[in-house]
Formats: C-alpha cells, structure tokens, sequence
C-alpha cells in the first residue's frame, strides 16, 4: 500500500467480502485485522478478492508468516533505495541544465535521455499502481503522481519533438523534464524515509519476538538430550534450560531448581527462585541453575505469545479519530484531481499569453502537493509508537481506543486484595510470652500448622521455612471448624486458634495481650493465637501487607485531580485500615462482583470517565463496564482477557504512567493532523497559483514534490518524539 487511500480500499473491499464480519486495515504497520465467518470464507479467498484490486495478502498462520512479510518488506525496502538513489542521481543533471544551463546545445535532448530511465524504471511503480487503481475506478497517492509527472514528462516530450507547434505562434517551446524528474526523485525519497521510520515504530514487537528462543533441548524417553525446533514442542514434552538460557515456552518445573529472570512479564528486577512445580514462562531468562520442566501452554498460548498478539491487535486497531481521517482520505484524491482540473481551466481563462504553460504547470503542482499521505499517517504511526512505548513500561494496551479515551479519566477504583495488597497473607509479627522456650515451642506449632488446611496456616508455615526450622509430628491433631486446631505432644495438649478457640477452652487472655491483639486488629491484621491447656504461648499477626508502591501511586493520581475509590469484599474493619495507610477518601467494604459493575454505573451516570483497576475473576464485571479497564498482568487470565489494558508489573504507578501515555499520545495524533491539515490547506492554494495575482509567484512543480515529501517525513517524526518523552 503506498498511501492511506490505499488502506482504505483494501479496507471497503474486505468489508464487501461475503463472510467478513469486520476488517480493520493499519497502513501504518501494512497489517488488517479480520473478523470472519469460517463457514462461508477462508483466507484464501480473502487474499484472492484483495489481489483482485492490485494488492497482496500474506496470511499469518504459518510458523514463517511473519519471516515471510519481513523478507518482502526488506526486499521492497532494497529496492526502494536503489531507484531513490537512481532517481536523485539522474535528476541532480536534469535540474542543473533546467535552472542554469537551458540555452546549452541539444538541452532538451539531453533531459529527455535522462528523464526516461527515471519516469520508465526508478517511477514505474507510480504508473503501474495508478492503472491497478483506475481499472478499479479508484484513486490514490500514487494516482496524483502518476498524472502529474506523466502530464509533465508528455507535454516536454510533445515541446522536444515538435517546438515548431510553439514557435511558430510566437511562444517559447519550454519542457518540463525536471519537474517530472525531480517529483519522483523527492517522492521516492519521502517515502524511503518515511518506511525507515515506520520500521522504527513497530521495534516493541520485534523485541518481544526477540525473547522466543528458536531451538530447545528436549529429554526423550529413554534420558537422551535432543536439540528440535521450538514448532516442534508439544505439551507434555520434558524440556531442559540450562544457566543463561531464555525458557522456551509455558510450563512447571519437574526436576531441578534455580532463579529466573522473569523482569519482562512482571517488571521485577529480583530473579525469583524456581523449585519442583513452580511455574515458568516463555521468554524469561534462566539464571544460574539448570532444571527440567513439562511444557503446558506452547506456540501461541503461551504468555509471551498473548503479549505479542495483544501488542499487534492493538497497534492494528484504529483510534475514533482514526475513522475520521479515513473517510478524509477516500474523498481526498478525487477533490483534489477536482480541484487540479478547476485550476487548469480558470488559467486557461484568465491566464492571458501564457495561459497554457500556466495553467498546464499549475494543475500538475496541484496534483503534485497535495498528500493524504501525511493524513494517513497521522494518527496510526503515534498509536504505534504509543502502544510500543507501553509494552516497554509494562503496560500492554489492548486496542488504540483505550488510549485515545485514557486521557480523559477522572475517576480510578481499585480493588484492594492482589491491587493495592500483595494478595498473599503472611506473618507479619509473632509476640512471645516471657520466658517461652521459643525453640521448641516453635517446633512444635510448625508441627500443627503443616497438618492445617486452613489457608492461613501455609502462612506461618512459609514464615518459618526461611528459618530452617523441622516441625515435630503430633501424636494427636484434631481440626475445629471455625475456631483452630488441636494436637497433643508428650502428653500435653496446644491449641492454635482464633478468640473463640480459647474462650471454648477457657484460656485465659491477660489484659496486656488483648491490648496488642486488638492494635493488630485495627491495622487490618487477622490475629491468631497459640497456647496450651493453661496459657498464651505467643501472639501471631498475619496480614496481606499493602505494596510499597501504592501509596506514591495513589497519591500521584489524586494530584493530578483524579478521584481514587477502593472497593473490597473485605470487612469494614480492614478495608478501613487500608484506606486510612494509602491516603483514600472513598472506599466501599463488603461488596460482591456484581456490586462493584453497579457503583462503575454510578459514577459514569454522574459523568465521569471511569478507569477500573483489578486481578481477580471477581473484578471481570466491573472491569467489562469501565470505559478503562486495567488489570494487573499476575491475575485471572478473565480478568486479564477483559480488561483493555493489562499492568505486567504489580507495581500501581503504572496507572499514573499509562494515563501519561494517553495524554501525550492523544496531544501527538492532534499535532500531525493539525499540520497535515494546515499543510494542504495553505499548499493547494499557492500550487494552484493564488498569489500570482498579487506578486507574480507560481510554484515550482519540484519544489511542491519536496514538500509533499517532507510533510510525510515530519508526521512520521513527530510520532516517532513520542519514544523520547518521559512517563
């Protein structure tokens, strides 16, 4: 495709297809995104009814689809260069006997010989797209070239062959070989330019497929190491990752242990250890240790793949604003040929003597100006370099929609278990009584707590596993529903339980304990106590303790004007605790999911653009009735698949970052429509010549050529600054 036209064509044309539900063509990145009905097309006939106007579809699906539009696109790019060089080589001669030499002997003859290889070899691409599209009554870019260098380089052959039709009516017979030259010159030029930049706006997703290995070593039965290639993998393999090894796809650790690097899913820098049955992910990277592990999600399940796909789909969605332009751009190249006829005729009117040349030259630089290239590209290259930007930040965005409306929210909720808390409770203090042998006490309740099921026993269980500490076995254990456990050692009996599990057993609570334990209480901590048939032994407070990251997060929202809600199933108690840590005004304890999508109602009834934060199956509700729905990349794959953007990282001031992103990526869409805007606004005029009138100014056709490819050029650029602001 060379300019947005095109991409609109090939978009209402798939659109027209019998079976295809939604096509979403991105021209910035050559890439249509398809809803189709596999019981009335299949791809083959999608590509079939899209060659049927001039283009190509490679259909992804294949292992090398990919390789296969990469290997194109470098080609064409190779060749790009060769006829821009060629090009610019040619027309540097033609220009230079135009402007200085044109009296020289045989100067017409000599541009005529240089101009040909440029119009007929370097420029053949214009001409052959331009008769693809007019076979079809359709008119892009490369259109408006194809007539204006074609009208050019005819009238200047017309002059070279026959001057005597000029001469002998008094007029110079001039030629315009320079004009037709140096407009493919500059073209070609822009567009080299203008691909080199593109390339750069979608290097995020080349290095996200850059962290899939593409061989892995895989244990056959009998023992034996094999090297096969990644397709190969099928779930269940045994695999091996050895030290500084990228891990190859989705799986469990079987045998071994080690660190894994696994910053570019979660954004943590410290490795996190991998024992038998941990789970481990495509594209993080092995530390020091080698283990073994059985493939669970391979090719395009894994989480890595997700991530890719999720990056494409939504560098490949187009923006609200983006449907504008479009339109824009399908009306575009027949007002302007429109204009450019209306032009030809007012000078052949009003032109006077030499109201041909005049009026020929004027509605060539018309053509010639005017480009939907820069309108194209306006806000697709900005949306590609904004989603890329996020992927690098840790946050993936689902579709170009979400980042245009991001900007505009003012109302965040979050949820509290998983969002604002770690979503795992641990041990956060353990008050001995006086004189307790703590050795062999804690012995013996790591003894009672791996017989536990209840989940806060894996709790104090974890909090001692660092501590290298053996639990005794109990003679006798018994589990009490709702209160605690009970087990007997060497005769004595110990309890490990909650208030009512001493009342029961009238265990008596000294005053000063009660004191600390209902401290812990109010600062949301779940309290737990363990003693024997006659005393509290110790004190253990558990809580899910709250990130380090989310009061700055919290606090950064509420500066920027942004009201921040929690809302929890927990109790008032603790969710009360929570808010007073973090610096929230507004919480809601004790709700069900559904609950939580009514209060999102609430707020967008009151007229605020509300952006939902959450993890958990739970929050899918509320994060579907959201106009922004976030959650946190180490939550449900639900929450994870409704949600339009996802967090990577459990760190909370990505929020604050992605809403940046959408500001300065929304203000960018705005400055290359403005200028792409201005640019034809004042450039179709001049080209048509409106100030000759006033100071006898007529554009050069050349001149209008580097300007339509400069304007091209400077959106691109515009889009790529994005990469370079801070978040």
């Amino acid at each position: 495709m060379s300019c947005a036209s095109c991409s609109l064509s090939v978009e209402t044309i798939l659109n027209a297809t019998n079976g295809v539900i939604d096509a979403k063509v991105n021209f910035a990145n050559a890439s249509v995104l398809v809803k189709w009905d596999q019981q009335v097309i299949q791809p083959a006939g999608m590509k079939t009814a899209i060659q049927a106007v001039g283009y190509d579809l490679i259909v992804e699906g294949s292992e090398t689809a990919g390789e296969t539009v990469e290997e194109i696109q470098r080609k064409e790019y190779d060749q790009l260069k060769k006829h821009t060089l060629g090009a610019v080589l040619f027309s540097i001669p033609i220009v230079v006997i135009a402007m200085f030499l044109p009296n020289m002997p045989y100067a017409k003859w000599i541009e005529l010989a240089l101009t040909l290889p440029v119009v007929f070899i370097f420029g053949k691409r214009f001409y052959v797209n331009a008769w693809k599209q007019m076979k079809h009554r359709v008119a892009n870019m490369d259109t408006l070239v194809a007539v204006s260098t074609g009208i050019a380089f005819l009238f200047s052959l017309f002059n070279t062959l026959y001057p005597e039709f000029w001469t002998s009516k008094g007029f110079d017979a001039h030629v315009y070989y320079e004009a037709a030259a140096a407009i493919i010159a500059f073209i070609l030029l822009g567009k080299l330019l203008e691909d080199r930049a593109k390339s750069n706006t979608s290097s995020a997703i080349k290095k996200l497929i850059g962290l899939q290995p593409k061989t892995v070593v895989r244990i056959a039965e009998d023992g034996t190491e094999i090297t096969v290639p990644i397709k190969d993998v099928t779930i269940g393999d045994i695999l091996l990752v050895k030290p500084g090894e990228k891990i190859p796809v989705d799986g469990k650790v079987t045998n071994g242990n080690s660190f894994v690097d696994e910053s570019m899913i979660s954004g943590e820098p410290i490795p996190v250890e991998k024992t038998e049955s941990k789970k481990v992910f495509a594209g993080t990277i092995n530390q020091k240790g080698s283990f073994r592990f059985r493939a669970e999600k391979v090719g395009g399940e894994t989480l890595l793949a997700h991530i890719i796909k999720m990056v494409q789909e939504a560098q490949g969605s187009k923006a609200p604003v983006q449907k504008l332009v479009d339109k824009i751009a399908g009306i575009f190249v027949p007002v302007v040929m429109g204009i450019s006829l209306l032009t030809f005729i007012v000078w052949m009117i009003f032109g006077g003597e030499q109201a041909f040349t005049h009026a020929l030259l004027a509605a060539i630089t018309v053509l010639v100006i005017a480009c939907p290239c820069a309108l194209g590209l306006a806000t697709p290259t900005a949306i590609m370099v904004g989603i890329g930007k996020g992927a690098e930040n840790n946050i993936l965005i689902k579709d170009a929609e979400s980042l245009e409306t991001a900007h505009k929210v003012d109302a965040v909720i979050l949820d509290k278990t998983g969002t604002i808390t770690e979503g795992k409770p641990v041990v956060t203090d353990i008050i001995w009584s006086e004189n307790a042998d703590q050795e062999q006490l804690t012995s013996l309740l790591l003894g009672m707590e791996k017989q536990s099921e209840h989940p806060l026993a894996s709790s104090v269980e974890e909090h001692f596993s660092n501590k290298k500490v053996n639990g005794t076995q109990p003679q006798q254990f018994e589990s009490i529903t709702g209160q605690g456990v009970k087990a007997a050692f060497a005769e004595e009996v110990y309890f490990v339980g909650n208030n009512r599990l001493l009342e029961e057993n009238k265990i008596d609570l000294p005053e000063d304990i009660r004191a600390k334990a209902e401290k812990m209480q109010q600062e949301a901590q779940t309290v737990i106590f363990f003693a024997n048939a006659k005393k509290i032994l110790a004190v253990i407070a558990i809580a899910d303790q709250i990130k380090d990251t989310s009061k700055a997060a919290i606090k950064h929202l509420q500066k920027e004007g942004i009201e921040v809600y929690m809302l929890t199933g927990d109790n008032e108690q603790t969710a009360e605790s929570v808010s007073r840590q973090v610096g929230l005004k507004y919480f809601k304890a004790g709700i069900l999911p559904g609950d939580k999508a009514e209060f999102v109602k609430e707020l967008q009834q009151q007229g605020k653009t509300v952006a939902m934060v959450g993890d958990g199956i739970n929050d899918s509700q509320a994060l579907a009735q959201a106009d922004i729905s976030i959650a946190m990349g180490k939550g449900s794959d639900i929450a994870i698949d409704v949600a339009k953007m996802t967090l990577t990282t459990s760190d909370l001031n990505s929020i604050p970052k992605a809403l940046k992103l959408s500001k300065q990526t929304v203000a960018t869409v705005k400055q290359n429509l403005f200028w792409a805007f201005i640019y034809n606004v004042i450039g179709i005029p001049i080209a048509a010549g409106v100030l000759y009138a006033f100071n006898g100014f007529l554009l050069n056709p050349m001149i209008a050529a580097a300007a339509m490819a400069f304007s091209s050029v400077s959106v691109v650029s515009n889009s790529l600054r994005l990469k370079w602001k801070t978040l």
